[in-house]
């Protein structure tokens, strides 16, 4: 009589916490995170991309095993179905809590029906494998590539001690007080913040070798620095609307290009990395 209840009272939690769950899913969305060991096999962490390189190398002989058997070439189909199986198994010594999520069975299974000539069998078993590392891509892709090949600009300074986010503000006020002083007719104060600017652009244009180590400069271009001089043209003798159009394309070109790359993946990774109380967990 008692497991009677105590079963009734886990199937009425169930349906309350499920019932919670449906209300709110407009609040609520689940996203599963890659385990930590896997940063060991990224940048900074590690040298290479070596995670990467095999993922690579998996999907190049993913291709050729069904290439070759396709064309029914048992030798090619054999040499490319021995390396795709050393490639598929690395991943379980490189993340050994995803060795459950393996086909092991099907992957070793296309490797005997590679060996034995058997085309067809080979090409189902493909697909089968193929099925196998879509579910962990959905699950994981878009999640790892945010945590691992997006930048991380926390602990970057600009002009030696200044915070990266700190700078960034400073910018977006250079911007706006051009802006607001144009267009209230205090032209030597919108070119004194566009000098300003300038400095400010050249200064964070010093932080982006940190990640772009091959190029000599990427910030600001030859593009922004002659719509920096565009502007200050404009400012001096050009109308609201020339004003407005130089200051429009300035933006677009130093502010929102950057940001398209940078900032939205940056905000998001930030989002996954927050450690969440249980409080703010009730609370949503």
């Amino acid at each position: 009589m008692r497991w009677r209840y105590f079963i009734i009272l886990q199937v009425v939690l169930l349906l309350i916490v499920g019932g919670l769950l449906y209300k709110h899913q407009n609040k609520v969305a689940l996203v599963k995170v890659p385990p930590t060991d896997l940063a060991q096999w990224y940048k900074p962490e590690n040298k290479r991309q070596v995670w990467l390189h095999n993922m690579f190398k998996l999907r190049r002989e993913m291709q050729a095993v069904e290439l070759y058997a396709e064309q029914k070439d048992s030798e090619n189909l054999v040499k490319w179905s021995a390396q795709l199986t050393k490639h598929y198994l690395k991943i379980a010594d490189m993340v050994p809590s995803w060795q459950k999520k393996l086909d092991i069975k099907t992957m070793y299974s296309l490797n005997e029906a590679s060996e034995a000539n058997d085309f067809n069998q080979v090409s189902l078993l493909a697909k089968k494998l193929t099925k196998n590392c879509d579910s962990c891509h959905d699950d994981y892709q878009a999640v790892t590539a945010l945590t691992y090949r997006s930048g991380n600009f926390s602990s970057i300074k600009v002009n030696g001690d200044i915070p990266y986010s700190q700078h960034m503000d400073t910018l977006t006020k250079q911007v706006n007080k051009i802006k607001i002083s144009a267009q209230d007719g205090f032209t030597d104060r919108a070119l004194s913040s566009l000098s300003e600017l300038n400095i400010s652009m050249n200064e964070l244009g010093e932080s982006c070798g940190n990640c772009h180590k091959q190029d000599k400069r990427t910030y600001p271009n030859e593009q922004m620095t002659n719509t920096l001089q565009n502007l200050k043209i404009a400012l001096q003798s050009g109308t609201a609307k020339e004003q407005g159009r130089e200051l429009g394309t300035l933006a677009v070109l130093a502010c929102a290009r950057c940001h398209g790359t940078h900032r939205t993946a940056y905000e998001v990774k930030k989002q996954l990395n927050r450690e969440t109380s249980l409080m703010e967990l009730l609370k949503h």
